[in-house]
This record gives structure tokens, C-alpha cells and sequence, in this order.
């Protein structure tokens, strides 16, 4: 991502192997941009929203929020909502990657506000694959800041 500011990632996924392969493979695309990796929505939404809710906290930045459905706290769908209902941080570009299919589900996350809606593959090379190809399509994406 190569933008003025440094674009951080915001990955939020429970599944421990999911989240190290969807690292490896965002680097082996050549995406250089720090992660910082959430397991459950709480902490992730605590990071997004700051300690007083308003999202101020993140103002100025970029952040590029990649973002599992399945959690065990909440859902993805809730995150969803409250970045996209969130003045500092609507602008945030959304990519959920998830193992759900469902075409109510994928209708419901672009309704909210997601950028794009990958179904992860389930076998390895699949998944590792389509990760690549993400992180090819992070490096020459324009995010903008946050307000």
C-alpha cells in the first residue's frame, strides 16, 4: 500500500492457524503494513472505538479492517455496524472473510457498508491463494484517512 500515510491493518479472526496464514500470505504478496491482530470483537472494537466510544481515537490514521463473521463474543455483522455507523471511522474499507456463503449474509454486510466479501476456501492452497491475491489487491488500493 503505497499511500502517503501507513495503512494498518486491522485483522480480526479467532482461528489462531486462519490468522497466521492470512498473514503470511498478505507478506508473501509483498503487503509490508503493520497488523494488529484481534481474536474477539470486544478488543477489536475497543481498539477501533477508543476507550470513550467515538472513535476519535483513530482519527487521522488509515485503517483497512479485515474481518471474520464468526466470533465467539459477537459477531462480525456488529463490528460491521459500529465502523460503518461511526463518523471517525465509515470510511474505513471493510473486508470480510469468513467461511459463510449464505447469500442473505453476504446481502446483509454489503447493505452495512462492506467493501468486499470473501468466502474463504476450505482447503489450504485455496485459502492461501485467495489471501495472496487479497494482499496483491491491498498493495495498490487508496484508503482514506480517518476523520
Amino acid at each position: 500500500m503505497n499511500n502517503a500515510r501507513p495503512v494498518t491493518i486491522i485483522m480480526v479472526e479467532d482461528d489462531e492457524g486462519h490468522a497466521r496464514l492470512i498473514e503470511k500470505n498478505i507478506r508473501r504478496a509483498g503487503v509490508a503494513n503493520e497488523i494488529v491482530p484481534f481474536t474477539n470483537g470486544t478488543d477489536a472494537v475497543a481498539y477501533l472505538m477508543g476507550p470513550d466510544g467515538s472513535g476519535l481515537v483513530n482519527k487521522g490514521r488509515q485503517l483497512l479492517v479485515l474481518l471474520d463473521l464468526n466470533l465467539p463474543d459477537m459477531t462480525g455483522i456488529d463490528i460491521l455496524e459500529k465502523v460503518k455507523n461511526n463518523e471517525h471511522t465509515k470510511r474505513s474499507p471493510v473486508v470480510v472473510l469468513t467461511t459463510t456463503d449464505d447469500q442473505r449474509e453476504i446481502q446483509r454486510c454489503y447493505d452495512l457498508g462492506a467493501n468486499v466479501y470473501i468466502t474463504k476456501p476450505v482447503d489450504y492452497d485455496g485459502f492461501a491463494n485467495a489471501i495472496k491475491q487479497l494482499g496483491l489487491f491491498f498493495s495498490v488500493m487508496q484508503i482514506p484517512e480517518t476523520e
